[in-house]
């Protein structure tokens, strides 16, 4: 996968986001997003490292940070829970129920936009991706059960960990130094094959149930499951 690739198929989606906003056609975007739903399935969270409008800015945000050298807060503990990520869907569950039973359009998609970006100017991008984001929290439901993913090649890791610091989405475990990625909360934002000295990360088939993991002195890992 080439990272030039995702920058360009970005700016395009953007682009394309910018224009439907403008013209109120906000609609046509629901079934981009449903194309990326079905498409977790087999791919992953493609729409969400690949097409997310909400994704690209955000990490514009955060390349300008760094530049700058600003340091952001911490993610609040009691924003983790997983009461506030089933809040955010329901919330956008209900504001898509009431577009359709009273005909009058609710702006959820650019609160939403508004609401990622604001964020991340204060806080590290995980606590959007993995704890706030209400299309993440449907994506991530079938992204479980996908095909392919971002998986640890075991014999060439070296176990430095800097896949888990790079990670924008919280999705890289560890256990006693054994790395895995959990496919529901990967983005394939290609972060961590970018940052991977050992080249020991890459984007390919899983087994559907979880991905094995394998280091001799302790057998067989499955984090998966």
């Amino acid at each position: 996968m080439s990272s030039k690739l995702q920058l360009i198929i970005q700016l395009i989606v953007l682009i394309l986001f910018a224009i439907l906003i403008a013209t109120g056609q906000v609609q046509l975007w629901v079934g981009i997003f449903l194309l990326g739903v079905v498409g977790s399935l087999f791919l992953g969270r493609i729409y969400c490292g690949w097409i997310c409008p909400i994704n690209t800015v955000m990490k514009g945000v955060t390349w300008l940070k760094k530049s700058l050298g600003i340091k952001g807060q911490k993610t609040p503990q009691f924003l983790i829970r997983p009461f506030f990520r089933y809040l955010m869907l329901a919330l956008f569950i209900a504001a898509f129920v009431i577009s359709m039973i009273t005909g009058r359009a609710i702006p959820a998609l650019p609160i939403l936009f508004a609401s990622g970006i604001a964020l991340t100017f204060f806080f590290p991008e995980e606590l959007w991706h993995r704890y706030l984001c209400p299309y993440g929290t449907i994506l991530s439901l079938p992204a479980k059960y996908s095909k392919y993913n971002m998986v640890v090649n075991r014999e060439k890791c070296s176990s430095c960990g800097i896949c888990k610091k790079v990670c924008p989405a919280n999705a890289v475990q560890a256990y006693e130094k054994v790395y895995s990625i959990k496919k529901n909360n990967c983005l394939i934002c290609l972060d961590c094959f970018i940052h991977c000295k050992e080249a020991a990360i890459s984007y390919r088939g899983v087994n559907p149930h979880g991905s094995d993991y394998y280091r001799q002195d302790y057998g067989k890992v499955n984090y998966h499951k």
